[in-house]
């Protein structure tokens, strides 16, 4: 029989790695018990890559991590959860394993390639071995082959390069080094070649990460076996899926998964893109909440001042409309070079498949269209997609989103073809991605393929190059963000609030991930900046040429304005985690250096900038800046916090971020958590001895999220959602709702406009029937209350009516 599950009303993420296993886990259940959360949310737990600091790189699914202390260490910190309240949610990474250094971790990757296409387990992983001859490219040679010989031998039976090792053939053990590589099923190559020749599916643009294919029965059943066992047996309560969209199905996986967990509470890591609606068909509660991190952000951005930020940025960087200066053309030019570059692979992939298909369907009107022509389609139509993927499948028709979003692309594809008749290869190309001509050798290919690309050319384009190269404002440039329109009114938030009250109730919100490149309380203090930009524009210009007087010159004007703002955002000259932030950024963004064409010029007159500047005496006026805008910064921060605990959907609260929290890009927000915990049971005394930003965060959390636990009616499935409208002058900076009639939210948004337009002066919030008690401030409320009395004594009120 399956154990009783709750669905969570909150969850805590934790990041486990080496140095923070289940033990370390174990030591702060109590702490995040009595924080109020219902749920652990445990990063990845199967075996990984040897000292993984994340997890996805999943070598062995029959297997809890040993270095995390294995399946007994997990169980004993499911049974501590348990003894505190908890359950516990587990991440889990469908799409793809690790190709490790020590081949021979990954169990059927390695009898895949000691034994080729007629291995057991050769369905598991998106090989293309026509494409390789029979073999499976591995670009792991650190140069061309001729030249990396004498590091490669043969030991024990296994041929070893550096320190990686590899399967050999049987029978061809004792053969002269030459005849042996060319004998395997695998063919050992420079890694720069990995951009063209690939012939498996990766994740993303990652060739150490081999894609699995769990639309195939059987492999479902081998990869998820351990978790579902975890989940029958009631030491798992939930599943966060790790991206779905690098699926052949996702949609027909996660009704797998909802069948075979007996319907456990999954979400699924979308990215929805502007106003598109997760699959109404997916039999799950949701998202991780990437679209509720949008709308919070964006009602705490001031869209009159981020234009005037953007103008301001665009006359100091000079940036081209198409590296920098506008959004749209930004990912188009992104799109065009990762399509080309990176995945390039991907492209030839789909290409001889369109090819091969249009020679052999008998749709006579497919013939005659040359390669070059079916490429330049699927490029055109590829770059034009305004969201992740498709999501065409064989048990019916695409859906009207798919069609209308294909159709509009083909519309563009169209143009950019010179002669006519050769853009007929682009309805060719729409209609194989829509599914029109069934399924079948080469077509069903086709169709899922394109899909898949589609998404890593999305995530690869748009967050990983163009957020990067777009940086007015920063926090706008977030994974599911719009950076081209960062703001929404409240109006907006109300509308997406109620739809998922409506359709999604128990959706995953987030604000800061393992996965953000800036945490919540980071972008929460830069979207302070879009009130002031003439301010900000005005310093940065001010400290960049005091910067080039002292002798050190920004190496260019985009880097030295990116620069400014992750240096005031992130508060302290910590040189080591700004620099690593800074390089990072320079080499996504691609402009001057990447990650495998180095410019290291460059990027040492990067270092030079980041230690002169922000880390140098600028730091100062940068300090008198954010001092100046603190009451802006602590009203964003509480707001968004207070919109996330309180808002429709279940919350997820990243470790570390219910007290003050900034973080950067990754590796910088997986560090470990700060021990000891603070006690909860001192943050009224630690208020009263003074303001204290990280402690008032604290408390609001602890507070909002014992709330939910203990009236998980008012918040779930169930509950209601009712927009609250303030009366007067000043009405637009406050943001309220009422959930179920018991509990009302009110926030303050875009502060420094309303102190300047003199405060809230005679605006007022009526207030549903009832006596009201803030749970922060104390007061007790009736009927219709001045906004200047109800945030009194802070920025957030969260009341409570009482019986």
């Amino acid at each position: 029989m399956t154990p009783a599950r709750h669905t969570p009303t909150s969850t805590y993420r934790l990041q486990l790695q080496p140095d923070f296993p289940f033990a370390a886990a174990a030591e702060i259940v109590p702490y995040v018990a009595d924080l109020g959360v219902s749920h652990l949310h445990l990063s990845p737990v199967l075996e990984a890559v040897p000292g993984s600091g994340h997890g996805y790189d999943v070598t062995d699914h029959t297997r809890v991590r040993a270095e995390l202390g294995g399946e007994e260490g997990l169980r004993r910190l499911a049974a501590a959860a348990r003894a505190a309240g908890l359950g516990v949610v587990l991440d889990i990474v469908p799409n793809h394993m690790a190709v490790p250094a020590r081949a021979e971790l990954n169990a059927p990757l390695w009898e895949v390639l000691r034994e080729g296409p007629a291995a057991e387990r050769a369905t598991w992983f998106d090989i293309d071995w026509a494409a390789g001859g029979g073999r499976v490219l591995l670009p792991v040679l650190g140069g061309p082959l001729g030249e990396e010989l004498d590091r490669l031998s043969v030991e024990n039976g296994v041929l070893r390069y550096a320190d990686r090792t590899f399967p050999l053939r049987p029978g061809t053990e004792h053969l002269p080094l030459p005849e042996l590589l060319d004998a395997q099923h695998y063919r050992l190559a420079w890694w720069r070649l990995g951009r063209t020749e690939l012939n498996y599916r990766r994740f993303f643009a990652i060739s150490e990460l081999i894609g699995l294919r769990v639309e195939e029965p059987a492999v479902f059943e081998a990869t998820h076996a351990t978790v579902l066992r975890l989940v029958a047996e009631g030491v798992v309560d939930g599943l966060r899926v790790d991206h779905p969209d690098g699926l052949a199905d996702p949609g027909g996986y996660l009704a797998r998964l909802h069948r075979r967990s007996g319907g456990a509470w999954i979400v699924a890591e979308k990215i929805l893109g502007p106003g598109e609606q997760l699959p109404a068909s997916w039999p799950i509660a949701g998202t991780t909440g990437y679209d509720a991190l949008r709308h919070i952000d964006a009602v705490f951005t001031d869209p009159e001042g981020w234009e005037e930020l953007t103008e301001n940025y665009r006359a100091f960087t000079g940036a081209p409309p198409d590296l920098g200066g506008e959004w749209t053309p930004t990912v188009r030019r992104a799109s065009y070079k990762m399509i080309g570059h990176e995945l390039a692979a991907e492209r030839e992939r789909l290409t001889r498949t369109a090819v091969a298909v249009c020679a052999r369907v008998p749709e006579l009107r497919l013939r005659d269209h040359a390669p070059w022509t079916l490429r330049s389609a699927l490029t055109e139509l590829l770059v034009r997609l305004p969201v992740y993927r498709p999501y065409v499948t064989a048990d019916g028709p695409p859906s009207p989103v798919d069609e209308a979003m294909l159709v509009t692309a083909a519309d563009g594809a169209r143009r950019m073809f010179q002669v006519p008749a050769e853009a007929a290869a682009v309805d060719t190309v729409r209609e194989l991605a829509l599914g029109r001509f069934g399924d079948g050798e080469g077509l069903t290919d086709f169709r899922v393929r394109f899909a898949q690309v589609a998404s890593a050319l999305r995530a690869k384009a748009v967050e990983d190059t163009a957020c990067y190269r777009f940086t007015p404002l920063l926090s706008a440039a977030e994974v599911g963000g719009d950076p081209g329109q960062p703001a929404l009114p409240p109006e907006a938030f109300h509308a997406f609030c109620a739809r998922l009250q409506r359709d999604w109730p128990l959706t995953g919100t987030v604000l800061s991930t393992h996965d953000t490149k800036r945490s919540g309380d980071v972008r929460a203090t830069l979207s302070a900046l879009s009130e002031h930009p003439r301010g900000w524009s005005e310093l940065v210009t001010r400290l960049t040429e005091e910067t080039a007087a002292a002798g050190v010159r920004a190496p260019d004007p985009h880097v030295a304005w990116s620069t400014w703002q992750t240096a005031f955002a992130l508060g302290f000259p910590d040189r080591e985690r700004l620099l690593a932030a800074m390089m990072k950024t320079v080499r996504e963004r691609g402009l001057h250096t990447t990650w495998t064409e180095q410019d290291a010029a460059y990027e040492a007159a990067v270092e030079r900038f980041v230690l002169a500047g922000p880390c140098g005496p600028p730091l100062y006026p940068l300090t008198e800046f954010a001092r100046e805008l603190a009451p802006q910064i602590r009203a964003n921060i509480l707001g968004a916090t207070l919109l996330h605990l309180t808002m429709p959907g279940v919350p997820d609260v990243y470790r570390g971020s219910e007290r003050h929290y900034l973080a950067l890009v990754d590796p910088d927000n997986r560090r470990l958590p700060q021990l000891p915990i603070p006690q909860l049971a001192a943050l009224d005394d630690a208020l009263n001895a003074g303001y204290d930003l990280a402690t008032e965060k604290l408390r609001l959390t602890a507070t909002a999220l014992r709330l939910r636990r203990a009236h998980r009616e008012w918040f779930g499935e169930s509950a209601g959602y009712e927009p609250l409208a303030a009366q007067g002058p000043a009405a637009g900076h406050c943001l309220a709702f009422a959930r179920s009639g018991r509990v009302v939210t009110a926030v303050t948004r875009l502060s420094r406009r309303l102190a300047h337009a003199g405060g809230w002066e005679e605006t007022r919030l009526p207030l549903p029937p009832g006596t009201w008690r803030d749970r922060l401030g104390g007061q007790e409320l009736t009927g219709t209350v001045r906004l200047s009395r109800l945030l009194a004594d802070g920025p957030v009120a969260l009341l409570v009516r009482e019986d």
